[in-house]
Order: C-alpha cells, then sequence, then structure tokens
C-alpha cells in the first residue's frame, strides 16, 4: 500500500506541475494580448501626432513602424502560444485522468481490506458466540 501512496502523491505532483504550466501560458498569452493593445494605442497616438495614417507613407513615423512590428510579433507569439495551451491542456487531462485511474484502484483496494477485516472480526465474533453457547450447553 505505501508504494500506492506515493503512487498516487507522484500523480498529484504531475497534475500539479500540469496546472502550473497550463497557468503560466495563459498569462503570457494574457500579457501578450495587453502588450498589444498598449503597442495600438501608442501607435494611434504618433499616427495622430504626425497626422499621417499610412505606413507606407514616407513620412511615417519611424517609431510606428517599429510598434507596428513588434505588434505583428506579439500576435504571432501569442498565436503560437495557444497551440503550447492546447497541448498543454490535453497533457493536463491525461495526468488527472491517470491520477483518478489510481485513486480509484486506491479506494477499491480499501474497499476490500475492509470488507476482509470485517469478515475476519465477524469469524471472531462468531467462534466467541460458539464458545459461549457450548460452555452454556454443558453448564
Amino acid at each position: 500500500m505505501k508504494s500506492r501512496e506515493t503512487l498516487i502523491r507522484l500523480k498529484k505532483f504531475q497534475v500539479d506541475e500540469k496546472r502550473r504550466r497550463v497557468a503560466q501560458i495563459e498569462g503570457m498569452i494574457a500579457d501578450f494580448q495587453r502588450m498589444s493593445v498598449d503597442l495600438e494605442r501608442e501607435i494611434n497616438s504618433e499616427q495622430e501626432r504626425a497626422g499621417i495614417n499610412d505606413p507606407s507613407h514616407f513620412a511615417y513615423p519611424t517609431y510606428a513602424k517599429a510598434a507596428i512590428q513588434r505588434r505583428e510579433n506579439l500576435t504571432r507569439s501569442a498565436d503560437e502560444l495557444r497551440i503550447q495551451l492546447e497541448d498543454a491542456k490535453s497533457l493536463l487531462t491525461e495526468a488527472f485522468e491517470e491520477l483518478k485511474k489510481v485513486e480509484l484502484l486506491d479506494e477499491r483496494d480499501q474497499a476490500r481490506e475492509r470488507a476482509e477485516e470485517n469478515a475476519r472480526e465477524q469469524a471472531d465474533l462468531d467462534s466467541i458466540g460458539l464458545m459461549r453457547a457450548r460452555i452454556g450447553a454443558v453448564a
């Protein structure tokens, strides 16, 4: 039984690790989205300041061009993270299912052990009752 408890602890640890990974990826995606929104505001501000909205215009602000490129990179990175997130969620589901299997096996074993213990106790009580019945019949 000790090895089963160790296995359950290991599976719980693995599930917790997978949960942390999912949360980490979700946090990174949220950060990238927040940075993209901030860059969008900066781009719009720079365009208003310069009075030019066309990135292909020769006098378009260099900072706005760089911010657009950075925003696109962040969007691309967030899209790649979404793919990783789906994989991480899949791994979390698998780890959780493995944990549940081990826990169910443990519960089944514990129930069997309780039934065996109850049967032993009942057999002991039955033998005590028989001995008392015999003693009472002799007296």
